[in-house]
């Protein structure tokens, strides 16, 4: 048996499918996504009908899939299971936000240990969004605690940026008002991402106009990395400490 999670805009629970099912139950989980409406509803009439495939939908007159869902998601459905898509592919969208995270484990860390992970993911965070010459509007925190739970913390600056020492800054004003629940309850994972994203050209220059001088040493220290390695030149605070591995990415 396969368990399958599917999306909650579609069916909005998890389904058990033997092998060979788990593919056409996936499938009609994404082609109801694709419906207008979000459609829990639709997929609950789908269910309660024993239609949890493609290809029973393929099977079913278009006028018989407009009763159970309604005129309008029925022809679309229908559409769709005969690969019938009247939408255009938009290709070239840049992403509007970008992320990553640390798992830390169980064991308890001191304060000081929490602000260098956290030094370290902005800083690698910060050095990707320069060289996709990307800006930022919105730093957000995310936090998992010891019994699994999760908590988000963001902040939306005054000016788009793409300096390390602003963005760190609001990242750990972040950090230092989650710091009374992170010690009652433990920290096991810490993400930081960064949202809102725009062109660094696009963005209007806010008094004082000293952006060039500002983005000075972010630019020196991304020109010795790429020349000489990441770990050429680094924030004093990092000297020494495990910043966790780093894995490929796709361009940003």
């Amino acid at each position: 048996m396969t368990r399958i999670g599917v999306p909650r805009s579609a069916v909005n629970r998890t389904v058990d499918a033997t092998k060979d099912e788990a593919d056409v139950v996936l499938g009609l989980a994404l082609l109801l996504a694709g419906v207008a409406g979000g459609n829990a509803d639709a997929a609950a009439r789908l269910r309660e009908r024993g239609i949890v495939t493609v290809r029973q939908v393929a099977d079913l007159p278009e006028s018989a899939l407009m009763s159970i869902v309604g005129p309008a998601a029925g022809r679309h459905l229908h559409a769709l299971a005969h690969n019938r898509d009247p939408r255009r592919v938009r290709v070239g969208r840049r992403r509007r936000s970008i992320g990553t995270q640390r798992a830390l484990g169980r064991g308890r860390r001191s304060h000081e240990e929490l602000d260098t992970v956290l030094v370290a993911l902005v800083d690698r965070l910060a050095r990707r969004l320069r060289a996709a010459e990307r800006v930022c509007r919105t730093v957000v925190l995310r936090l998992r605690f010891s019994d699994f739970s999760r908590a988000t913390r963001s902040h939306t600056l005054l000016e788009a940026t793409a300096r390390t020492e602003p963005i760190l800054a609001t990242a750990r004003g972040l950090l230092a008002a989650a710091t009374p629940l992170i010690d009652r309850q433990g920290l096991t994972l810490m993400g930081v991402a960064f949202t809102n994203l725009e062109d660094a050209g696009a963005i209007q220059l806010a008094l004082p106009l000293e952006r060039e001088r500002a983005h000075a040493i972010d630019r020196t220290i991304d020109v010795v990395r790429e020349r000489f390695g990441a770990e050429a030149i680094t924030r004093a605070v990092l000297v020494g400490r495990d910043i966790g591995p780093t894995v490929p990415l796709l361009p940003d």
